[in-house]
Parts: structure tokens; sequence; C-alpha cells
């Protein structure tokens, strides 16, 4: 991190966070804010510097931006409860939730303007803010590099009148600019996007130096090289803190039913008008939903998005409740057999 000894004003410390620490934690143990999680150890920055910290167990897991509270012999002690936490189910087939970041307030959705351009993607990332509960804002990409920018633009904007879009080149100063507002002291950044889309780039000119490589791009596919291969926080020129994350192939949802329902609003306005309440939306009499398609208030592909997000979080939320239930089971045959164990020792 570029500024080791911030305060915790400038780190993005809040009333939130302060009501969790008691006067006796306050006066043993330093507060800090995870910057880096490798395997071997936990990077945090506090108001006496960077320290590397042991990992916590398991079961008290932490990640980039979550606030913790540590002793002098570098042992975690405390987890703060987050603000906001963004999270997915882990890639493959693996029944598991992969957290993101915490502690986040506003969130850039990175989509380029080449061949990487996806209005689904896009509601994909929404669907994962709103959930979070963490403001969204959508950067188009390599607006120097696309020939229709500004339809696409308001293809984005439609999706919700609403949402701060903006399109620019990374290496233009004046396009750079439109976003230093988000970037005030004690506000926590965070981009989220696809590899090669140009977050780099773009972090690379708000810290305001090289601290990501980037790639040149692939005649292909017009998409940048994937250079970023962790999660890191830095501190921004304007104060402000930047969290910057690794391209994601895959961003599958977990248990996100009201972020879905917010990101596609008008769809759940459209479905209260249906005739029946259990109307599939498809050729159902008295379907509202179909109605809208027809006089052109709401498109197929819009319709098909919403269904296609909502089976995939039903589904990925159920498997993962169905995986902690068994866990929590196993875990109490495991206590059962261990009390067992020792009561019959006691017998001896």
């Amino acid at each position: 991190m570029n500024n080791l000894a911030p305060t915790l004003q400038q780190l993005g410390w809040k009333p939130f966070f302060q009501q969790q620490v008691s006067l006796e934690e306050l006066s043993n143990l330093t507060i800090g804010r995870v910057v880096e999680q490798h395997r071997d150890c936990i990077v945090v920055v506090s108001p006496k510097g960077q320290s590397s910290l042991r990992p916590m167990p398991f079961d008290k897991i932490v990640c980039v931006g979550d606030w913790v509270l540590f002793d002098d012999t570098l042992r975690i002690c405390k987890r703060l409860e987050r603000q906001s936490l963004f999270e997915r189910k882990a890639p493959g087939s693996k029944v598991l939730t992969q957290i993101i970041a915490a502690n986040i307030d506003t969130v850039m959705i990175v989509c380029s303007l080449n061949h990487d351009f996806s209005l689904n993607r896009i509601e994909r990332y929404l669907a994962t803010a709103r959930e979070a509960m963490v403001e969204p804002v959508v950067i188009l990409t390599k607006a120097d590099l696309c020939e229709d920018t500004d339809i696409k633009r308001q293809q984005v904007q439609e999706l919700d009148p609403m949402l701060m879009v903006y399109t620019i080149n990374a290496l233009d100063n004046h396009d750079i600019k439109l976003l230093e507002s988000y970037c005030n002291s004690g506000s926590t950044l965070a981009f989220l996007g696809s590899s090669g889309v140009g977050k780099s780039t773009l972090v690379n000119a708000l810290v305001g130096y090289e601290s990501q490589q980037t790639g040149e791009i692939r005649e292909e596919d017009s998409k940048g090289r994937h250079t970023t291969t962790h999660r890191a926080l830095k501190v921004l020129p304007q104060g402000g803190i930047l969290m910057d994350t690794p391209g994601m192939r895959e961003l599958q949802l977990s248990s996100c039913e009201q972020g879905v329902n917010e990101t596609f609003s008008e769809i759940a306005e459209f479905a209260d008008k249906c005739r029946f309440s259990d109307c599939a939306h498809t050729s159902e009499p008295g379907c509202a939903i179909q109605q809208a398609i027809k006089g052109g208030l709401l498109s197929e592909r819009r319709l098909h998005s919403y269904q296609k997000l909502m089976r995939e979080q039903a589904l990925n939320g159920a498997s993962l409740a169905e995986k902690r239930s068994k866990d929590k089971a196993f875990g109490k045959l495991i206590n059962s057999t261990q009390n067992a164990s020792r009561q019959y020792k006691k017998g001896y």
C-alpha cells in the first residue's frame, strides 16, 4: 500500500465499526484494515503502519477490506462485522461461497466497449452490487476503440435511468477526472469486471503511477491480457481507498434474490399485474409481462436475463444452504462422538 501509516478515517473507518469496539479492546489491541490477503499471511494497515498477521482459522476467515483487531504478537483477535460484502458461488462445481471484498462504498462495474460488451453480464454485476447494498457505477472502457459508443452507453442507461454510466478512455486524463468525485477521503471503491477489460489501466490512472502491469490488446478478441492476480487496497491521491480485483471468468450468483429483483424492478412491477399469482410469464392468459413485451415496454432479452439469474441464484442458494446444513449436522455428530468418548474414558 502506497501510504503506510494513514489515519483510521483515511482507511474508511466509520461509526458503524466504532460501535463494535469496546474501551478495553481500544486500550489493548490495534485496529487495522486488511489490504492484502495471501496464503501464508494477512497484510493490514493501521495508524502504526503495515503489518503481516497470521491467518485466522477457516471458520473466522477474513478478506480484503475487512477491519480486524490484533495484538502485539500479530495475532488477529477479532474481525468486525461487515457493512457490505461481495461474494459469489465458487467457480466450477464446488458448492462453496467465495468472498470477493468487504466494506465497499461504491463498486465500479468495468466493461469494455469492444467484444467484451454484454448487457447480460452488466446486469449480473448489478444484481451482485445491489444484494451487497453498495452503490453501483458502470464504467465503459476503451471508448477510443469503439465506433458506436453513444448507442452502447444508451443501452446500459436503459437498464436503470438512475444508474451512473461513464464511457472513458483510461489513457485520457480528462476522462479520468470524471471519476474523481468517487475518490474522496474515507470512501472505498472496488472494481469488478472480466479479465482484460482495462481495469489495471484504470487503476494506474486513478492511483497516479503504474501500480498494476498492463498487457497489449489481443487482435483476435480485442481483449487486454489479464494482469491483476490478487486483491489489494490502494490509497488514492484524492484520499479514497481503491480495491482492484482479478478479472473473473465467471460470476455465479449465490443467494441473491433481492439483488436480482432490484436490478429488474420493472419486471416485478409488471408481474404484480398478471392475472395469476403463479404466472410463468410465457403464454398464460392475462400475463402483464407478455403484454409489456408486445407493447414495446419490455424486451425479451431483459426477461430472459431476469429468469436466468433467478433460476441460477435459487439453485446455487439451495445447494449452499444444503451444504451448510450438512456441515452443521456433521459438526454436531463429531461433537457428540467426542463427548461420548470422554464420558467413556471417565468410567475407567
